[in-house]
């Protein structure tokens, strides 16, 4: 015994003199990155340098349920990669997708479905880095040989965000051909522990979808296959993956990776720079950028010529709209970005021009038609619509309509336009007795044709009911409560919507207007189809309509919005999910206002925070002089970030026109705001807002409605006007509403059709400071001489008092005067979006 004992302290002391004489031994073989609030170890194994612990702080503890990796990918070929379809895919229920009649989702699905789009082009080199080293205090740098070039990354912590891990990428060819460097696979997550998973801008959820044309083209669940997204409709750049244990793990590009969509003289919303996906390229569910795009600029090297990119890893402990939050103001500075916004024309004196160019026939394409016997009116359709001969006609927004003919008292409006208008609504509710009964004929006349057809196909769909028939004429009633005609044709309408809706309280996407059958069964309606039923219970009281209301939401909430899932309302689109995905919030909202019951509170709370991955927050605008059409205009002036998309992801119109200036999400943000007290919704909807008068047309007063149309104006879209003054006055009542914190508020109707969740005003007294108002539209009142400075007029209704209210849209102090009855002058300042009312006895 003794012996042994003697044994055993001569090997205790042998170790500990080989570990004073070696003391960096140990060392050699780890390597870690660690401060407060992560914890990341790397250990050298037999294939190279791995990820051994990947940790987040969470409360007290540390996270692990992220599986560490540490794996590299590098993508080479020779020969530049094919630009044709790699592989076809179908519908869930059968059949080519996308089908051949739809002409503008042909090019997408094409250039979609390529090798490189689906991470299949070029070989993959997978290793794990030979040679690792620390190079200061919490800085390591990785090497690795290949056979076709030498790969270097050096890890940081970032100095003002501890959660943050900045990584900088060299590629130094040894062959020539094109290259992609993949960020390194930090994590990965198994499906069990996810909650919820997104490429903002492109598709969100928490489950995986099996059938690939459903999840790729419409975002309904996550894609099973590593496919690589183009940042012209990723939102904010940032793929991200959340655990079920509260932990979100992104990657975000450094500003400037991205493609500029207007880079300096010309468009170049095309470009493809960076790639963004949700795995590797592997299949693990891991956010990962490629840079440089396989076969796209910047991916042909020669020998030597080296290529270096930064970004970061953030986890953090919370969910993804904190980690959106982080990427969206910490890393792309979108309050640094909203500051930058001023307006060179009030959006009050918009609506005063809208309003002139809206009364002229001739400037508006204003067209009244005799059809059944009565006189319809609408206006001139010059886009896409099946069967037309550029004849098609259109009215948009019956809310606004009915409102500024009310606020105005303008008879141009109220007797040469809104009784044609009314007529036409009439007419195009379908009500011979049959299987349409109470539905929509189609949304546009044929002035030819003398007949009413579709967008997109000879369909009717429910929500067409919801939109054209509850909505339009709920809105005139608003106005007009004792129409007895327009109730009979609202109760028309939920009478429809109630014999379709389903047992489980959805409804069909569509129906064949021949043969009655069920269209697009391979997507499911995630809609607000029952806002219509809605309506048509706080205007009729039937108790029916709000029980079919609360079924539809139900389903709705749980299959869709809880699952992240929405449905476009463009049927030229293949219905991509688009703005419909804002309105859903607000029908929701309107639902809680409605029932009091929390869970549509919540829900339009959840619908509204994804709804802000429709709204660009890249690149960063800046003051830097670019050329539009030969007219200087600052960076900050023509940019993307702020704006929303028609529809996105690979299917959408921003894919070659980029975002849309109809920002009819800016009344709800605000609301939301309010609601929430998240600073997003009120910045993204003061940046949608302010300061576009470089899309503005100069002589009408109308903003072109894609982004890469510029200041063209309305072009063939003559009645987007009606929606821009319908979004412009819900924005700024919201505003009024906010900032006063409710002493001044009007009543808000219904939402609009199509185009986003803004609401009707003007039907109903408001109250200021007390005194109940009606909304008043003039030019002759008050004047102001900074276009910062907008002002809203109102009118006690007993006619002793008279409103301007001021609101200071500019995140700075605004001085200005303001002139009353064309005499009295006042000098007076606003704080950054502050507000005031003046009172006229």
């Amino acid at each position: 015994m003794n012996m042994n004992r003697r044994m055993a302290g001569k090997t205790l002391l042998l170790v500990g003199i080989l570990l004073i004489l070696f003391p960096t031994a140990q060392a050699q073989q780890t390597l870690r990155l660690e401060n407060a609030q992560l914890r990341i170890v790397w250990q050298k194994t037999g294939e190279g340098w791995k990820i051994q612990r990947a940790e987040v702080k969470k409360g007290t503890r540390w996270d692990k349920s992220l599986t560490p990796s540490g794996e590299y990918t590098l993508l080479f070929t020779e020969e530049k990669p094919s630009t044709e379809s790699a592989q076809t895919f179908e519908k869930s229920t059968g059949g080519k997708f996308p089908e051949d009649n739809y002409h503008y989702q042909q090019v997408q699905w094409k250039e979609s479905t390529t090798a490189v789009a689906l991470n299949t082009a070029g070989k993959a080199y997978h290793f794990f880095p030979e040679n690792g080293k620390q190079t200061g205090e919490n800085r390591l740098q990785f090497t690795h040989e290949t056979d076709v070039a030498t790969i270097q990354t050096d890890w940081s912590f970032d100095e003002t965000f501890g959660t943050d891990i900045r990584i900088n990428q060299t590629i130094i060819p040894k062959k020539q051909g094109y290259f992609s460097l993949a960020t390194p696979t930090l994590v990965t997550l198994s499906e069990s522990k996810m909650s919820w998973s997104a490429v903002p801008g492109y598709f969100q959820g928490n489950y995986f979808q099996e059938n690939f044309a459903k999840a790729y083209a419409y975002g309904h669940g996550i894609p099973r296959l590593p496919v690589v997204y183009r940042e012209r409709c990723a939102t904010t750049l940032a793929p991200l993956m959340s655990t079920k244990s509260g932990v979100t793990f992104s990657v975000i590009p450094d500003p400037g990776l991205a493609r500029d969509p207007w880079a300096k003289d010309k468009i170049t919303q095309t470009d493809w720079h960076l790639g963004l996906s949700h795995m590797n390229r592997r299949g693990d569910l891991s956010p990962t950028l490629y840079y440089p795009v396989l076969g796209e600029e910047k991916s042909a090297r020669q020998v030597g010529e080296r290529l270096s990119y930064g970004f970061r890893y953030s986890l953090i402990e919370g969910d993804w709209f904190k980690a959106l939050n982080h990427a969206v103001y910490d890393v792309y500075k979108f309050k640094e970005s909203l500051a930058l916004r001023q307006s060179k024309q009030s959006l009050m004196n918009r609506i005063e021009k809208m309003h002139d160019y809206l009364v002229d026939p001739q400037t508006s394409l204003w067209n009244v038609e005799e059809f059944e016997g009565r006189k319809i009116g609408a206006q001139s359709y010059l886009g896409g619509v099946v069967g037309s001969n550029k004849d098609a006609m259109k009215n948009s927004d019956y809310g606004a309509m009915w409102m500024l003919g009310t606020a105005t008292n303008d008879a141009r409006l109220t007797e040469q336009v809104l009784p044609y208008a009314l007529n036409f609504k009439l007419v195009q509710q379908q009500t011979t007795p049959g299987f349409f009964d109470g539905a929509v004929r189609g949304q546009y006349y044929l002035a030819k044709a003398k007949k009413f057809v579709e967008e997109w196909g000879e369909v009717v769909e429910p929500m067409a009911v919801t939109y054209y028939i509850m909505l339009d004429v709920g809105n005139m009633l608003l106005f007009d409560p004792e129409n007895e005609e327009l109730k009979q044709r609202l109760r028309l309408g939920a009478e429809r919507l109630m014999q379709w809706q389903k047992p489980d309280g959805s409804w069909a996407v569509a129906y064949d207007h021949h043969t009655k059958e069920e269209l697009f069964q391979d997507i499911a309606d995630y809609r607000p189809t029952f806002y219509g039923l809605l309506v048509a219970y706080r205007l009729l009281k039937d108790e029916r309509y709000l029980k079919a209301a609360q079924k539809g939401a139900d389903w709705f909430v749980k299959n869709g919005v809880n699952r992240g899932s929405f449905l476009g309302v463009c049927g030229d689109a293949r219905y991509a999910p688009d703005f419909a995905t804002g309105q859903s919030a607000q029908a929701l909202l309107d639902l809680y206002e409605l029932t009091n019951k929390n869970s549509y509170r919540e829900a339009a709370i959840l619908a509204a925070k994804l709804y802000t991955t429709s709204i660009y927050t890249h690149s960063i605008p800046t003051t830097k002089t670019k050329y539009v059409n030969g007219r200087p205009r600052q960076d900050w002036e023509i940019a993307q970030s702020g704006l929303s998309f028609e529809h996105g992801g690979i299917f959408g119109s921003a894919t070659r026109h980029g975002p849309i200036q109809l920002a009819s999400h800016a009344g709800l943000f605000l609301r939301m705001n309010h609601l929430t007290n998240e600073p997003i919704f009120a910045d993204m909807a003061r940046s949608a807002a302010i300061g576009r008068d470089a899309f503005v047309d100069s002589t009408t007063s109308v903003a072109s409605y894609y982004w890469n149309a510029m200041n063209r104006g309305a072009g063939p879209y003559p009645h987007h006007a009606w929606w821009q003054i319908g979004w412009i006055t819900d924005y700024l009542l919201a505003e009024a509403e906010l900032r006063s914190n409710g002493t001044v508020s009007f009543p808000r109707g219904f939402v609009t059709p199509k185009v986003g969740p803004h609401q009707t005003y003007g039907f109903a007294p408001g109250t200021i400071n007390g005194v109940k108002a009606n909304l008043v539209i003039s030019e002759a009142w008050a004047k102001v001489n900074n276009p910062s400075v907008d002002c809203l007029l109102a009118r006690a209704t007993d006619g002793s008092k008279r409103f301007v209210i001021l609101l200071n849209n500019y995140a700075h102090s605004s001085d200005f005067t303001l002139s009353l009855d064309s005499k009295t002058h006042q000098k007076k300042s606003l704080p950054a979006f502050g507000m005031e009312v003046v009172q006229l006895d």
